[in-house]
């Protein structure tokens, strides 16, 4: 058996590009970061070993937007992200290194922040109800008879409208005006229109249209409709049809009316091209099988590999610390409950209202049991959404865990159980569509921010409460992984993540040093006070995980956590006191001497172990059973929190140097440099694009010794990758008599070119990982 070339190999053939990627690179796409730039990248990325690019959407979207979420004109590539001229280049500039693309493709929702940019939108505006586009939107027309636009600093500001070329004005903003309606002053023009301008400060309680979470300026679009699917799709589905997009990445399925109907249509449309769903699965869940997509963008592998390198051990001094910091224990179920209780009385208010709208009244239940009873339901729902008509075991074991907490709401209960189990009715769809956005904002955008037990966890599609796996349940969920979703995306990092997968690493060794990171927190807090103690533990675990960095990287963390949080300050209530303090802690570990000395001395003491995890998890999701992403730069260390702050520039000329030396035969060392990662990245991604038959299976592979639990390795049907976890532990005794199970005979690790011999007694483990923590085997 051979080992694949240092230096890349053959182009992908056509037929390769179109079935599934062996290897995916994701970009962020912007007008800063243009198709060109992109397209400039295609030979590193063909030398780094991946088979695809994925990019960030790429249709036009709202001006100034760096992220693409915000599409408002599905019928053109943006132009100044470079418009279809520089997408033809980007797409040539792959395909002659034999490289394909994914794209990412938003189908729930729409950018209507300026409605002169979003032409859909400006037309409902204007003609309302028999707006060619009406259909496209989810507005209820029914209440109120207009669509509330929720604009003004306050219902006086009504005064304040201007009539300037035609169009209605306030301030900046520009709003169409239907025909024959524009005589008068700006306020008689305005009753007269088809929308209503309003306070903004009432998004949360009456808007008439459905919006993407809690965010006015992106409207629900009606994918369920044949004809506004074939409308947003159809330059997507021509750009396949041409060969220029190979894979669909479809952003939040769980906001649209009929996910396996949609995704059914999309892969009739598509010629069944892969396709993965943005789809965070909860512990233990799984994609439903009547989805036709290759699996979800990875955040459950992420879990996975995340859990595995977490010390068990650890709970019980973190939790001691996290209650002696708390004033009391922390109930996170209850905390998670009371979070997403918050959004269902506050900022998803309206999606409430419109719910209770369409149930209407019912038989012997008051209005007032009726919102109370839907609004525990989606509180307590375990997961993002149900998948009616699939099963909806999940709606009937909340409907009894409320009956049960709740015994006054058992009328409201049973009258609406049956209501929401009906698939296919607005009702049960509207549910659906509901708890999603509940999840998401009172779970990753509260509840992660509130409790800093260990922040490490606290990650998309993660479980906080659940602290570490055992080396077994790693190796059992990728035996599930290779049955049922062997084609789905593995990922470390996304442009939604909380921390960057080497700062979740770093600060993965704090398991490990329970006691001393404990000694270090409870100094930190008596010399830097501030009111709110858990969100000061949070904010110090994360400077240490991300240790450098500049003082403005984290002010600018500090804000949005804190606001994220809600408990002392808020977005729309921002306490300028509070946020005041926060600074001057933060300020106190670059200015404080004691302070900055002490954070130096512990980020020098976890790094060498974060290190050693880093390359552990980046061994493990780049071989576990799926399609392995890198986000953009993460092939070296990267410590980036929270975006913005993980979207940041990418020193490419950098990663082209090292990984030229790396091909010249240099073997690093795990340094401050990251050539280690970069070394571990491309020689698995070459190895997975050269002979994917190496990754068709999954063995787990015994190890026996003394320190046979600080190690994973695994077959993969030819390939064999070896990893450490827990390193503080693994350094007090070494790895001692510990061996690899492995067939006698030789065997070559893909890093560093060395052979190692297996005998009767197995492979040691001293041997293979002397020079690095993770390995890569094949039989020589």
């Amino acid at each position: 058996m051979s080992a694949p070339s240092a230096t890349g190999s053959e182009p992908l053939s056509l037929d390769r590009r179109r079935d599934v990627p062996t290897g995916t690179y994701r970009l962020q796409v912007t007008a800063d970061f243009t198709l060109d730039d992109a397209a400039a990248l295609a030979g590193y990325l063909a030398d780094l070993g991946v088979s695809h690019a994925y990019t960030s959407p790429l249709l036009r979207s709202a001006a100034g937007s760096t992220h693409g979420y915000d599409t408002v004109d599905h019928a053109h590539v943006d132009e100044p992200r470079g418009g279809q001229a520089g997408f033809d280049r980007l797409v040539a500039a792959l395909h002659e290194q034999g490289l394909g693309l994914v794209l990412d493709l938003v189908p729930n929702h729409m950018g209507i922040a300026d409605p002169a940019e979003a032409p859909w939108w400006w037309d409902v505006l204007q003609h309302g109800r028999d707006s060619a586009h009406a259909a496209a939107f989810d507005v209820d027309w029914d209440f109120g008879g207009r669509v509330r636009v929720p604009v003004l600093g306050s219902a006086d500001d009504v005064q304040k409208l201007e009539v300037v070329d035609g169009e209605l004005r306030y301030y900046d903003n520009r709003f169409p005006i239907a025909p024959g309606t524009g005589e008068g002053t700006p306020q008689e023009v305005h009753d007269r229109q088809h929308y209503e301008l309003v306070d903004w400060r009432r998004a949360d309680r009456d808007l008439n249209y459905r919006r993407f979470f809690a965010i006015n300026t992106l409207a629900g679009l009606r994918a369920e409709d044949p004809a506004v699917f074939e409308a947003t799709h159809r330059l997507v589905l021509d750009l396949v049809a041409q060969g220029a997009v190979d894979g669909l990445r479809i952003d939040h399925p769980d906001g649209l009316a009929d996910p396996r109907g949609y995704l059914d249509r999309l892969a009739e449309a598509s010629g069944g091209r892969w396709t993965v769903v943005e789809k965070i699965l909860e512990p233990g869940e799984d994609l439903p099988e009547s989805w036709r997509a290759a699996g979800t963008t990875g955040y459950d592998a992420l879990a996975e590999v995340d859990q595995v390198l977490v010390d068990p051990a650890g709970e019980a001094r973190l939790s001691a610390l996290d209650t002696e910091v708390s004033g009391a224990p922390v109930d996170y179920a209850e905390l998670v409950r009371s979070s997403k209780r918050e959004v269902t009385d506050g900022i998803l208010g309206s999606e409430l209202a419109r719910l209770v709208r369409v149930i209407g009244e019912l038989p012997g239940v008051s209005g007032e049991e009726q919102l109370e009873a839907l609004a525990e339901l989606l509180a307590s729902f375990p997961v993002y959404r149900s998948y009616l008509p699939d099963g909806r075991e999940h709606l009937d074991a909340t409907v009894a865990a409320v009956r049960e907490r709740r015994p006054d709401l058992t009328a409201a209960l049973d009258a609406l159980h049956p209501v929401l189990s009906q698939a296919g009715t607005e009702a049960a769809t509207r549910f659906e569509q509901t708890s999603g956005p509940v999840m998401a904002k009172g779970v990753e955008d509260s509840a992660y921010y509130r409790w800093a037990r260990f922040v490490a966890l606290n990650e998309v599609g993660g479980d906080p409460s659940r602290f570490g796996s055992t080396v077994e349940e790693f190796h059992e969920a990728q035996q599930r992984r290779a049955e049922r979703r062997a084609a789905s995306m593995t990922a470390l990092s996304t442009h939604d993540t909380k921390r960057s997968e080497d700062v979740r690493a770093r600060l993965a060794v704090l398991a490990e040093l329970a006691a001393e990171w404990a000694e270090l927190v409870r100094g930190l807090l008596t010399r830097h006070p501030l009111p709110d103690r858990p969100l000061a533990h949070l904010v110090w675990q994360n400077l240490v995980g991300a240790w450098p960095l500049s003082r403005e990287r984290a002010h600018a963390y500090a804000e949005k956590a804190a606001r994220e949080a809600g408990t002392s300050t808020t977005w729309t209530d921002v306490d300028e006191e509070f946020e005041t303090a926060l600074f001057e802690m933060v300020d106190a570990a670059y200015d404080d001497e004691r302070t900055n000395a002490e954070i130096e001395r512990f980020v020098a003491r976890i790094t060498p172990a974060g290190r050693s995890n880093s390359l552990a998890q980046k061994m493990l999701q780049l071989t576990m059973p799926g399609v392995p992403d890198v986000y953009q730069g993460t092939e070296l260390w990267d410590l980036s929190l929270v975006d913005p702050d993980n979207r940041r520039p990418v020193d490419y000329e950098q990663r082209r140097g090292l990984l030229a030396r790396l091909d010249g035969g240099e073997v690093p060392g795990v340094d401050e440099t990251g050539a280690a990662k970069l070394l571990v990245v491309s020689r698995v991604l070459r190895a997975r694009r050269e002979h994917p038959e190496w990754f068709a299976g999954y063995e787990p592979v015994a190890a026996s010794g003394l320190a046979a639990d600080h190690v994973v390795a695994y077959d993969r049907g030819g390939v064999v990758p070896v990893a450490t976890r827990l390193p503080v532990g693994l350094s007090i005794a070494g790895w001692s008599d510990t061996a690899l199970q492995l067939p006698t005979g030789a065997w070559r690790d893909l890093l560093t070119g060395r052979r190692h011999v297996s005998d009767a007694a197995g492979l040691p483990v001293a041997a293979v990982l002397e020079q690095l923590p993770v390995a890569l085997l094949v039989r020589d």
